[in-house]
């Protein structure tokens, strides 16, 4: 039995829009692994494998499963050691925990005001159900309500993209020559809103862009190939 990936859709299937399944995809690709996709809901999650996780990205790989998308990444350096690199030793294991960090405190606050409406529009009656009462519970708001700080913050979100293109001024990718996992954590979070919402995250010119650019073309573009939202 070969890799199976479990990540979140909406209605459309073709377009998995998570940022934590993204990072999955992007290391099964770096690896070089070919695997197959398998496309779940919200309130589809619970059942799936048993009950395994609560949450995707999960991976099969033959009798083994494994959650969350940094043990995945883990999983499949320390089982696949043959394959390229994700982290290039101990010192890049450790930075990667930082740019999560960094990622999940910094980025996604924003980004969840950018994706929460247009993450709500893609889903079918029972999941909006679910998603709205789930994520309303969290902020103590309507989502209409949290999504409209929006713009009033992205002043903010711009200038958080400093620390990345400092590095882009001597590096191409947060691995240095070639992208590492630390990459693929960044990448997941824009790619979200690439796939959701046609919103402009970057200002023009912005060395951000660029690399980000560079990102969806790795692995012969298989971020690039589900469209950028219209």
């Amino acid at each position: 039995m070969g890799i199976v990936l479990h990540e979140l859709v909406g209605t459309d299937k073709s377009r998995p829009f998570s940022p934590h399944c993204w990072k999955t995809v992007m290391s099964l690709a770096h690896k070089g692994l070919p695997f197959d996709r398998n496309a779940v809901s919200f309130i589809d999650i619970p059942k799936l494998e048993n009950g395994y996780s609560a949450k995707v990205p999960v991976v099969r790989d033959g009798e083994k499963l494994v959650a969350d998308s940094f043990d995945i990444a883990l999983y499949l350096e320390d089982h696949y050691p043959d394959r390229p690199s994700l982290f290039k030793g101990e010192g890049g294991r450790a930075m990667a925990r930082f740019v999560e960090g960094y990622s999940q405190m910094i980025l996604h606050p924003f980004l969840n005001l950018v994706v929460l409406m247009p993450v709500h529009d893609v889903l079918d009656t029972p999941n909006q159900a679910y998603f709205r009462e789930s994520r309303e519970q969290i902020f103590g708001r309507k989502l209409e309500d949290v999504a409209a700080d929006r713009d009033s913050k992205r002043d903010a979100f711009t200038k958080s993209l400093a620390p990345i293109r400092k590095m882009l001024l001597s590096q191409p990718f947060i691995g240095g020559e070639t992208p590492l996992f630390g990459d693929y954590i960044i990448f997941g979070a824009f790619q979200w809103a690439r796939v959701l919402t046609p919103y402009e995250l970057f200002d023009e010119g912005d060395p951000v862009a660029d690399w980000f650019e560079r990102c969806l073309d790795l692995h012969g573009g298989i971020a690039r190939k589900v469209l950028a939202a219209a």
